[in-house]
C-alpha cells in the first residue's frame, strides 16, 4: 500500500476502524500517523497514535488483547482507514468485545426521531455468542485443567454428542412445564454444547449467521 495515497489531517493523523475479520463486526476507531501506519504494516499488529499523550501506542501493549492485521484498506477518499484483524480478548477497555456496545434507542412516537437520552447496551446479543464461542476455541485449542470445555474435546465427539442430545431433551420438558425460568436456563445449556460442537468442526457462527439469513 502506497502511504502517498492517504490524506493526513493538519495534525498528521489519519482515522481508522478496525473490524473483526471472522464476524465482520466494528470493534473501534482510533487515529494513526504515518510512523503509526508504517509499524503496523512492518509488524502486522496495529500501532496507534495517542492524541491525549501525543504517542505512539500498541494495541494490547498491557492488556494482551492484540490485534493481527489481515487486511487494511483506505477508502475513495484516501482519508480513512479500515483494517480487518484477529482481535485476541476484547477491543474495548471496558471489556466489551466492541467499542460500540451503546446505542440511541429510536423514539416509538417520533417520526423518525432519535432520543439521545435513551442509551442502552447492546452487548447482550450475538456478541456474547463470539465471545463465548472464542473461549471454548481456547478451551480446544489450548486445554487447561479442571475446564469442562477442555474435558469434552478430551473424550471425543460422543461427549459432547450426548449432551447436546440430552440438552435438547431438557429444553422440551422445560417447554411442556411452561416454566420461562427453566426454559431460559436449557436454552442457555442447549447453545453453549452446540457451540462446542461448531468449534469442533470449525463451523464459525458467521457461517451460521449466513445461512439463516439466506433463509430470511
Amino acid at each position: 500500500m502506497s502511504l502517498s495515497k492517504l490524506k493526513f489531517n493538519e495534525d498528521g493523523l489519519i482515522p481508522a476502524i478496525i473490524q473483526d475479520v471472522e464476524t465482520d463486526q466494528v470493534l473501534m476507531m482510533a487515529y494513526m500517523n504515518e510512523k503509526a501506519v508504517k509499524n503496523t504494516i512492518r509488524t502486522g499488529r496495529t500501532c496507534f497514535w495517542s492524541r491525549s499523550r501525543q504517542e505512539l501506542w500498541w494495541k494490547g501493549e498491557t492488556s494482551g488483547n492484540i490485534q493481527l492485521v489481515e487486511e487494511i484498506k483506505f477508502d475513495c477518499d484516501g482519508d480513512t482507514l479500515l483494517l480487518k484483524v484477529n482481535q485476541t480478548g476484547e477491543a474495548c477497555h471496558t471489556g466489551h468485545k466492541s467499542c460500540f456496545y451503546r446505542g440511541i434507542k429510536r423514539q416509538e412516537d417520533g417520526e423518525g426521531e432519535f432520543d439521545p437520552e435513551e442509551v442502552y447496551k447492546d452487548a447482550l446479543d450475538a456478541e456474547v455468542l463470539e465471545e463465548l464461542y472464542q473461549v471454548i476455541k481456547d478451551r480446544k485449542e489450548n486445554p487447561k485443567e479442571g475446564s469442562y470445555t477442555s474435558s469434552l474435546y478430551e473424550h471425543g465427539t460422543n461427549a459432547f454428542l450426548k449432551k447436546i442430545g440430552e440438552e435438547a431433551t431438557e429444553v422440551v420438558m422445560a417447554a411442556k412445564d411452561e416454566e420461562e425460568a427453566e426454559i431460559i436456563y436449557e436454552v442457555a445449556d442447549f447453545i453453549y454444547h452446540l457451540l462446542v460442537m461448531l468449534v469442533y468442526y470449525d463451523i464459525s457462527l458467521k457461517d451460521i449467521y449466513l445461512e439463516l439469513d439466506d433463509r430470511r
